[in-house]
C-alpha cells in the first residue's frame, strides 16, 4: 500500500545517498506564468534524473542472495542508469534492456555504471517479456520502472522534499510516463495538503494516462512519436493508474514545439539543461490556458539527460 508514511520511509532510506535537489525560482518565469513558480530540479539528482530515488530505495533493501545474483530492468534511459548505479553501489550487477534507438548518451552512461545492456526494437519488440526471460534464465531480480510500491514511494520523495521546503502549494505539476513519479508525488502531496491540485503532464502524442482517466480504465495507445522519450509509455501501469485515477485532478498535454521552447527557456534564463521529458511540466505551466493570479505552483523538472549533439539539434527550431 502506497501511503505518505511509505514515502517518508523511502526518504529515510535514501537520506545521505540521494541528493536533496535544489528548488529554483525565477522572477522572469513568475511574470511569464502569472504565478509564483517553484521548480524542483531533479536534473541535479544522481544520474541526472529522479529515477535514482526509487531504484536505490528498492535495491538497497535487497537481501545478500538477491544482490549476488544481480538485477535486471527495462528502460529508455533514466531508470536504466538509476538501476545500474544503485546496483553498483550495493555491490551487485545489472543487466538492462534498452531500446535500440535510446539516446547514445544514456546508453553510454548506463554502461559506464557497469551494467550489461541488451537492446530491443521499440516498435516490434516486447521489453518486458525480454526482461522476464533474462530474469528467469539468470535468476535476476526485476526492478520495474514504476510498477512497484517501493519505486513509487522513492519517486515521491522529490515532491516530499519540495513541499517540506516550500510549504503549501495551490498546484503541483508532474510529468507522467508510466506514472510512478506522479503516483508517489500525489500520495505525498495529498497526504500533506489534501486540497492541493495535482496536474499530470504528458506529451501530446503520448496521452495514455489522460485517455485512461477519462475512460475510467487503462487505455493502450500506439508507441508515442515524441521527443520526450522518457514518457513513451503505451499504457499506464496497473499499480500507478490505481493511484493516479484517485489522486490526479487533471492531465495537461504539451506539444514537442512547446517542450523545445521550455528547454530553451530553461537554458537561456535559468541556466540549466533539461532533457525533453524533464521539461514537459515546465512547458505546461508556461503555456497553460487557465490562469489564476497569485497562485503558488510547484513543477518537477524530472531530468537533464540529453547529449550535447541532441540538445543542439533540438535548439535549432527554438533559435529559429
Amino acid at each position: 500500500m502506497l501511503t505518505l508514511d511509505s514515502v517518508r520511509d523511502a526518504a529515510r532510506q535514501i537520506s545521505g545517498i540521494a541528493h536533496v535537489t535544489p528548488v529554483l525560482t525565477s522572477r522572469t518565469l513568475d511574470d511569464l506564468c502569472e504565478a509564483r513558480v517553484f521548480l524542483k530540479a531533479e536534473n541535479f539528482q544522481r544520474i541526472g534524473a529522479f529515477k535514482f530515488r526509487g531504484a536505490y530505495n528498492v535495491i538497497s533493501r535487497l537481501g545478500a542472495d538477491e544482490l549476488n545474483r544481480g538485477v535486471t530492468a527495462w528502460s529508455s534511459g533514466n531508470h536504466a542508469q538509476a538501476v545500474a548505479l544503485s546496483a553498483a553501489m550495493a555491490g551487485s550487477t545489472a543487466t538492462i534492456v534498452m531500446p535500440a534507438d535510446a539516446p547514445e548518451s544514456k546508453v553510454a552512461a548506463t554502461r559506464g555504471y557497469g551494467a550489461e545492456v541488451q537492446f530491443y526494437d521499440r516498435f516490434t519488440g516486447d521489453r518486458e517479456a525480454m526482461g522476464n526471460t533474462l530474469a528467469a534464465e539468470r535468476g535476476l531480480t526485476i526492478i520495474p520502472p514504476y510498477e512497484h510500491n517501493g519505486i513509487m514511494a522513492g519517486q515521491g520523495t522529490a515532491a516530499l522534499e519540495l513541499l517540506e521546503e516550500i510549504g503549501q502549494l495551490d498546484e503541483l505539476r508532474v510529468p507522467i510516463g508510466g506514472g510512478g513519479l506522479m503516483a508517489g508525488s500525489a500520495t505525498a502531496a495529498k497526504g500533506l495538503f489534501p486540497g492541493i491540485r495535482m496536474v499530470g503532464v504528458e506529451p501530446e502524442a503520448g496521452d495514455d494516462t489522460r485517455r485512461s482517466i477519462a475512460a475510467g480504465e487503462r487505455v493502450q495507445i500506439a508507441v508515442p512519436d515524441t521527443i520526450a522519450d522518457g514518457q513513451g509509455a503505451e499504457i499506464p501501469g496497473e499499480l500507478t493508474f490505481g493511484v493516479n485515477r484517485r489522486l490526479v485532478d487533471a492531465v495537461d498535454l504539451v506539444t514537442d514545439d512547446q517542450i523545445i521552447e521550455a528547454m530553451a527557456f530553461a537554458f537561456d534564463r535559468l541556466k540549466i539543461v533539461l532533457e525533453p521529458s524533464g521539461a514537459t511540466a515546465l512547458a505546461s505551466v508556461m503555456f497553460r490556458e487557465h490562469r489564476a493570479p497569485n497562485q503558488r505552483i510547484g513543477v518537477i523538472l524530472s531530468g537533464g539527460n540529453v547529449g550535447l549533439q541532441r540538445f543542439r539539434e533540438l535548439m535549432v527550431p527554438a533559435k529559429a
